[in-house]
């Protein structure tokens, strides 16, 4: 801004109008980054994840006292609106009706058109915005753009200065595969239904839409079964380091899957066998071959554990469980691990999956195993977790590349890449390395659909970036780690292939810090982010 340095003002009324441009002038220059970014509007490009399609133009659409926000009859479009507005009002102070009646404003609508199942239109000018989907998740999408499009200070809970403009023109989106999970472990530590809900929220911002939760392991059993009650109560009693635990009752389970569903997020069950069961095997003798209960686990090694194969309480026990959770879950998949079993032979392995595949698909749900599923037989439909390295052995890739060839889907979550529980350099304080350190440009800077030689890209189904908990304990751990590569991860699902670019993508990157402020996130800053500075 130019000033006038003139000692001899023409009247007081313009050196008072001076004075009071100096002031606003110096009050920005000594803003926070979020305060001083609100006098522009954010470019329609600069969110993550970065849309299909983006073009630009027109003026902006500033949100006022007097906006409000449209919805058609829908009361799925009505709820979207509410939820726009609950994220509004805080820190806008205004009012923002939600309502059916008038014209301008943020109009939220449904029609048809090529945006998909989960795609959506934003249109923003200078009478309005408007989001247009064919489906309700479609419009929740959307809505997570026009979150990103507004200040960071959006987010904030207490009423901030603003403007809250949102610039000219049109984006249409579309996601480039139909999964895109998060796994979050509650087995090696217990984590309440406010945390998972809180964790919810974060995914939803980049338009995740499976929480893959992991709630059997040797170090806890987190789910209630009516069936077999010491389950719970004695499997669900400890954690990693010898806490004490906890599990989720069936109402507990219910409103995490509830709250899940406001989000437009599906929860994908996991319970882990025939490896990964000591929780299981402690609290009923009869679940082991010899018929001892083994101790309590407490600590990290795998591979040690393995439910009886030949005996038939074993498959009652799987048939239980699988009913009892398949009843509380309206989603389409049940996870059932299969992941380093060695302590089961293979062909008892091999028996095993057989046999219980086909019970998971009794109570309607599609199989999801890790990868070692792909040595047995994948029931038709199912889809194998990939977790392995870059240096996996050629044999194992190859046998999931066979039976991706054989129709076997693929969800892609290699360790070294999105596995969220990994130290990013030698110094982070939380994590592990065994998988190595993964900075992010290391989770990022990979294509799922050429990630794996010999697999057709029409198999690979999606990506999953999961987190251990080992070495998580609070909510805070679980930010620090997923953030800033959750946000990575959410792109290469949803984003087209052409547009991932680790350059622009850093960038991008670096504007949702000032976002992840305002919302209380813990994340790393990593230093190959060019974050904002005060």
């Amino acid at each position: 801004m130019r000033r006038n340095h003139s000692t001899t003002p023409r009247t007081p009324r313009i050196l008072g109008s001076l004075l009071l441009l100096a002031a606003a002038g110096a009050s920005t220059l000594g803003a926070a980054p979020e305060a001083r970014a609100a006098a522009t509007p954010v470019p329609l490009g600069r969110v993550v994840p970065v849309p299909a399609s983006v073009s630009p133009g027109g003026t902006p659409y500033r949100i006022t006292r007097e906006t409000g926000i449209r919805v058609d009859g829908s009361p799925e479009v009505r709820r979207i609106g509410a939820y726009l507005a609950g994220v509004l009002r805080p820190s806008t102070g205004y009012p923002l009706p939600v309502t059916d009646h008038g014209t301008g404003g943020i109009r939220l609508r449904l029609a048809g058109g090529d945006s998909g199942a989960e795609g959506y239109r934003l249109h923003s000018g200078a009478g309005g915005v408007t989001l247009t989907a064919s489906t309700p998740a479609g419009l929740f999408h959307g809505v997570q753009t026009l979150r990103q499009l507004l200040p960071a200070a959006v987010e904030r809970k207490t009423v901030q200065p603003g403007p809250w403009r949102i610039a000219g023109g049109t984006v249409r989106d579309r996601p480039r595969y139909a999964y895109r999970g998060a796994m979050l472990d509650v087995s090696r530590h217990f984590f309440t239904v406010a945390q998972v809900e809180r964790y919810i929220d974060q995914l939803a911002l980049y338009k995740v839409n499976e929480l893959h939760l992991h709630l059997s392991d040797d170090q806890g059993w987190r789910i209630a079964v009516d069936s077999w009650p010491r389950l719970a109560s004695f499997g669900g009693s400890t954690q990693v380091g010898g806490g004490r635990g906890g599990f989720y009752t069936k109402a507990d389970y219910r409103e995490i899957v509830r709250y899940a569903a406001s989000r437009y997020l599906e929860v994908v069950p996991e319970i882990d066998m025939p490896g990964h069961t000591n929780a299981a095997l402690a609290s009923y003798a009869e679940l082991n071959c010899d018929g001892v209960a083994p101790p309590l686990y407490t600590g990290t090694k795998v591979g040690f554990s393995s439910l009886c194969v030949p005996k038939e309480v074993t498959y009652d026990f799987v048939a239980d469980v699988v009913r009892e959770l398949a009843a509380l879950t309206p989603g389409r998949y049940l996870h059932m691990g299969g992941d380093e079993a060695h302590s089961t032979g293979h062909a008892d392995y091999v028996e095993f999956m057989d046999r219980v595949q086909p019970v998971v698909a009794r109570y309607g749900k599609t199989v999801i195993g890790w990868h070692q599923l792909t040595g047995a037989h994948p029931a038709e439909g199912a889809l194998a977790q990939y977790w392995g390295l870059d240096g996996t052995a050629a044999p194992e890739k190859a046998q999931v590349a066979q039976a991706a060839r054989n129709g076997t889907g693929l969800v892609l979550s290699p360790a070294d890449r999105v596995y969220l529980d990994m130290k990013y350099t030698k110094d982070t304080v939380l994590g592990t390395r065994w998988a190595g350190l993964v900075e992010v440009r290391r989770s990022y800077d990979w294509n799922p659909g050429a990630y794996l030689a010999g697999v057709p890209a029409s198999a690979v189904r999606g990506v999953e970036a999961p987190l251990w908990t080992e070495t998580v304990k609070k909510s805070a751990d679980i930010e620090y780690l997923a953030f800033p590569r959750l946000a990575g991860a959410a792109e290469l699902g949803w984003s087209p292939a052409a547009s991932h670019d680790w350059n622009t993508y850093r960038t991008r990157l670096a504007a949702q810090g000032p976002r992840w402020d305002a919302l209380g996130i813990h994340y790393y800053r990593s230093p190959q982010v060019p974050w904002p500075t005060a």
